[in-house]
Order: C-alpha cells, then sequence, then structure tokens
C-alpha cells in the first residue's frame, strides 16, 4: 500500500488545501551532502557566531507568530491562540539557548585524579535527523534544533505528513535569519527513506517525538546501526485531587487544563484521580462543564468551546476507543461521538467524561489523544499512588491538594519524568522535558537538552611526557 502524500487539510472542514510531493531519493542524497559538508564549516564557526543567527531565529518567529499561528491553525485544529502561543513560546526556545550558550557550553574542570590538567568539554557530534510529530509542529522542531545549532551540530528534518506547510515555513525563517543553506533540510520522506537517512554513516544521531509505535521502529533502526536517539513517546499523566476548598472549582480548573491543544498532548491530565469525599461533586461538575462546550471553528478564538482533532483518522481512533469503553462497561457519562462542526463536517468528536474503569477495561491502558477524561475515585493517598504508577507510561504528572506537604509526598513516590505539585505543568524553555518507561528516554530543553547529542569530550593535558 503507497504512502499518503504529504498534504494540508483542514481540519475544521475536511477540506483539501494543498498537496506536495516525497522528495526523491536523489534529493535527499543531495541534503545529506549538504548538511555533512556544512557541519564541517558550521562546527567550527565561532560561537558568537551560531548564537546571532539563532537569535535571529528567535525575533523572527517573534515577529511572525501571527502567521505562525495562522498555519498551525490551518493545518492542524489548533486554537488560533494557542498556535499563536505556540510561536512565541518557540521564540522563547531559540532566545534562551542563544543567551545561555556560553554559560551552557561552558568547559567543566575535572578534580582528584592524578594528571596535570583536564576538563570535560561539549562538542558537535555532526549531522542529525530529527522526526517530529503535528501536534505541536513549531514548538517539537524549536526544543530539537535550537540547543543543537547553538552546539554547531546539523540537521535533517522529517515533519509530520499533515504539517507540510508549517515544516517548510520552518526552514524558510532559519535561512532568512542566516543559517548557513545547508544547516538544517526539511525533508519530505517516506517511511523507507526515514531507514536510509538513519543507516547513512554521515548521520549521528535521532531524536523522534512521536507515538509509541513509532518510538520502536525509529529505536530499533537507531540501535542497528548504533546510533544515539532521543525518544520523546505517549503519555497518560496522572492528576490527583487529594483534597481542595472547592471541588466544582478543582473540576473547572481540570477540564481547563484537559482542553488545551483539544486534548492532543502527550503530557495532558488524561488520568484525572480524585479522593473519595469530594469525588461525586468533582464528576458531577466535570460533566456539567462538559456539556456546556459546544463545537467552534478553531480559528474563531472563541471561550468554552472545543475544535476538531487534527485528521479524521484521529477522530475515528477516539471515537472507536470510547465506544470500546463503553461495549466493556466503563460509564460513558457523555461525549465521545463524531459529530459535525460548526461548517458542517470536519474531524470533531464530542468531549467526553468516562468513569468507573477498572484494569479489565481497555480504557485503562490506552492513550486517549483528545478530549476525553477519564476520572478514578480512590480513598487513600497510597491508593492514588498505586493508581498513578499502574501504567506503562511515565512521562508528567501532578498533585494538588490543600496540605503541601502531603501533595509533595505522593508527587515524590511517582514514577515519571516530571512531577508537579498543586500546578499541572511547568512548560518553560530551561525546564527539562521528558519520561521513562514507555514515556521514551532522553531530555529536551533546559541545560539537559543540550547535552543530548553533545560529544562530552575529556580533554587532559600534563606537563610533561
Amino acid at each position: 500500500m503507497a504512502e499518503t502524500q504529504y498534504r494540508t487539510v483542514n481540519p475544521a472542514t475536511g477540506e483539501l488545501v494543498k498537496t506536495f510531493e516525497f522528495h526523491t531519493d536523489e534529493q535527499i542524497a543531495e541534503a545529506l551532502d549538504a548538511v555533512q559538508q556544512t557541519y564541517e564549516s558550521w562546527s567550527v564557526t565561532p560561537l558568537a557566531e551560531r548564537v546571532a543567527v539563532v537569535r535571529r531565529i528567535a525575533e523572527l518567529m517573534d515577529e511572525r507568530s501571527e502567521q505562525i499561528g495562522a498555519t498551525i491553525t490551518e493545518e492542524m485544529g489548533k486554537s488560533l491562540p494557542e498556535a499563536i502561543g505556540e510561536a512565541e513560546f518557540s521564540s522563547r526556545i531559540f532566545a534562551y539557548y542563544a543567551d545561555n550558550a556560553e554559560k551552557l557550553l561552558a568547559e567543566e574542570p575535572l578534580t582528584d585524579f592524578t594528571g596535570q590538567e583536564a576538563v570535560v568539554q561539549k562538542l558537535p557530534v555532526g549531522p542529525l535527523l530529527g522526526v517530529m510529530p503535528w501536534n505541536y509542529p513549531f514548538y517539537q522542531v524549536a526544543r530539537f534544533a535550537a540547543p543543537n545549532l547553538v552546539l554547531g551540530n546539523t540537521m535533517v528534518l522529517k515533519h509530520a505528513k499533515i504539517n507540510p506547510q508549517c515544516a517548510q515555513l520552518i526552514e524558510d525563517i532559519l535561512l532568512e535569519a542566516g543559517l548557513p543553506e545547508g544547516a538544517y533540510k526539511n525533508l519530505f520522506c517516506t517511511h523507507g527513506q526515514i531507514a536510509q537517512i538513519i543507516a547513512d554513516p554521515r548521520i549521528q544521531g535521532v531524536s523522534l517525538t512521536g507515538s509509541e509505535r513509532a518510538g520502536e521502529t525509529i529505536g530499533e533502526q537507531a540501535g542497528r546501526h548504533l546510533k544515539k536517539c532521543v525518544l520523546e513517546l505517549g503519555g497518560s499523566d496522572p492528576y490527583i485531587v487529594l483534597s481542595t476548598e472547592d471541588p466544582r472549582q478543582a473540576a473547572r480548573d481540570a477540564l481547563a487544563t484537559r482542553l488545551q491543544n483539544w486534548g492532543q498532548a502527550c503530557n495532558s491530565n488524561k488520568r484525572m484521580i480524585v479522593m473519595a469525599d469530594i469525588y461525586d461533586e468533582f464528576v458531577d461538575e466535570l460533566v456539567k462543564a462538559t456539556s456546556e462546550l459546544k463545537a467552534a471553528d478553531p480559528a474563531s478564538g472563541e471561550k468554552n468551546v472545543y475544535g476538531p482533532l487534527s485528521s479524521e483518522d484521529a477522530a475515528d481512533e477516539l471515537a472507536a476507543q470510547v465506544a470500546a469503553a463503553r461495549e466493556d462497561g466503563a460509564n460513558v457519562r457523555i461525549g465521545g461521538e463524531r459529530v459535525g462542526g460548526p461548517h458542517g463536517g470536519g474531524f470533531y468528536v464530542s468531549p467526553a467524561v468516562i468513569t468507573d474503569v477498572t484494569p479489565e477495561h481497555r480504557v485503562y491502558r490506552e492513550e486517549l489523544f483528545g478530549l476525553v477524561s477519564v476520572v478514578y475515585k480512590v480513598n487513600s493517598a497510597d491508593e492514588a499512588v498505586a493508581l498513578a504508577n499502574d501504567s506503562e507510561f511515565g512521562l508528567g504528572s501532578a498533585v494538588f491538594s490543600t496540605d503541601v506537604a502531603e501533595a509533595k509526598q505522593v508527587a515524590d513516590r511517582l514514577h515519571v519524568g516530571m512531577a508537579h505539585v498543586n500546578v499541572n505543568k511547568v512548560m518553560a524553555a530551561p525546564v527539562p522535558f521528558g519520561g521513562v518507561k514507555r514515556s521514551g528516554f532522553g531530555r529536551e530543553l533546559g541545560p539537559l537538552g543540550i547535552d543530548e547529542f553533545a560529544n562530552r569530550r575529556v580533554f587532559v593535558v600534563a606537563d610533561k611526557a
């Protein structure tokens, strides 16, 4: 079966906007030649010059945030205000690595050894491959590209097939900012071509953000060819409410969090774990607030609405998961059905609330990538921890309580890469992002993000031979 083209389909209408052809094998070979040749010069370009280019990228992304936002919204259906915010956040990521490059790449002295002088250096390793997802088409690229361009690596970038205009716009901005022609190459690839790129000896590492299945495939290919890889995969983050002064407001806060990106985020609060004494009131308000949401055009910027999922396949899959949960005996209190948007079509699924889920139900183990709130009742902090940790995923988490000490103790016991107390999540350029278990490995953003594809070379000098 032939792979589908790269194409822009407006999720709010289902309208095909534009198609893009795959790059040929010859064009990919030329791109690999270019990133290798440019690496030879970019890697030894003075840090101040690399920083100046990266800083200009930040400025252009900020200046063009509305244009970028409109493109994101058209291609994957994100709320326009959120899409503009994504562009601005991407700008801040590039700015962070430009502003902190000298400190992040400083040599680290070694002590307590028998030699005369020794440091650990952070050096580039060579051309990289990035395989990026559709749900945050600029932000995900920014957190891969920004630290590695500062470091001196070059890269080829394979974006999601539903984001071709975003993919091309990113490359255009980077080149306009002064990045050398071969430092960043956008490629529209087939799966077979991706495998060939990973196998190419010039490629020194692979970064993937995507599904578990994609992670298994890319991880296997990278391992076969002894290539370092970073995998940021799925999540089913626990959102634990131990106590609150206002259960109804807590429910509305939880829904507001779930609504971000229409629920299509790996670190969304997909499992709400609520203490028994506030559970009924919490669920009642959650269902009520969910019922008040209306389908809307994501470009409208309206509030108290929901938008489309990114594609028809995504919408069909989510609706099927909710239907399966109902068939298994879970209590689907509202929603989870394919519906028409304000234009009469599009890829909309009515927001759902599901309760009474048990480990025997398929939905207990699945990641729900959309507006489905699954709520569990627990009777103790220990039960909340056990339920939270009973997952193959281990990305983020949040614990809420009027007793901060209790919340900290619970959060400290969670098997995740990111734990938060009395805040859902902290997303900022200086804060590392990543998970454990089947949520992947490696870290992006912050000081850890620039280390993943760095040669941490030990450099020892003795006074005499």
